[in-house]
């Protein structure tokens, strides 16, 4: 099987790290780094970079496609080769999957419409202006595609898919050898649950859009 992670600049690393973790412990599994434009791709920190050998024609026929989010998600959403590649390899793929605002450039590529998705709870009702569901879950199947909603989800949509592909005893294998058990020392993990101050301090520092 052919896991292709789809990279662009400005990524968040954890959205395409944490599948990479789950799907990469998964038998007969090859991990491929993809890019519109091979070579250093680097985070939206700018500390990291992921030097990727594959140019999106390297890959014609993954079984599972995976894109992330990050702030240069914007930068992707206009049509153009990747989107071309995401229609071409939806077509055949076993799984398409993203991670948080990943599923906005699905989205605009056409693959999701009329489909339920998630992605960063700050965005998810742009969503619906790609003629998609929004649906405020964590983890989103619907049909042959996958979705998470922001960052961290992209592990527990990862460890779905692996039970759905490889079975729950191998799924329940890899979170064990991953230990992931998380026990955050806060509950701020969501605007609902998050203190309103902090909320409140998120939106000034990045006001919606």
């Amino acid at each position: 099987m052919q896991v292709a992670i789809v990279l662009y600049p400005e990524f968040t690393s954890l959205d395409v790290i944490g599948p990479y973790e789950v799907l990469g412990r998964l038998p007969d599994t090859e991990v491929v780094f993809t890019a519109e434009n091979p070579g250093l791709v680097i985070n939206d920190l700018r500390s990291l970079s992921i030097n990727v050998v594959a140019s999106l024609a390297d890959v014609p026929n993954p079984d599972v496609v995976i894109i992330g989010g990050g702030p240069g998600q914007a930068e992707q959403m206009s049509d153009g080769s990747l989107h071309e590649w995401l229609r071409t390899v939806d077509r055949t793929s076993a799984w398409t999957a993203s991670v948080c605002t990943g599923s906005l450039i699905l989205a605009a590529a056409g693959v999701l419409n009329g489909r339920r998705a998630t992605t960063h709870w700050a965005a998810l009702e742009q969503l619906a202006e790609f003629g998609v569901t929004p649906t405020n879950e964590r983890v989103v199947i619907d049909g042959h595609y996958a979705t998470a909603a922001g960052v961290s989800a992209g592990i527990d949509m990862a460890l779905s898919l692996a039970g759905l592909i490889a079975g729950d005893d191998v799924a329940q294998t890899v979170q064990l050898i991953i230990e992931y058990a998380p026990e955050p020392p806060y509950n701020a993990g969501s605007p609902d649950s998050a203190p309103a101050e902090v909320v409140e301090k998120l939106f000034k520092r990045f006001p919606p859009r």
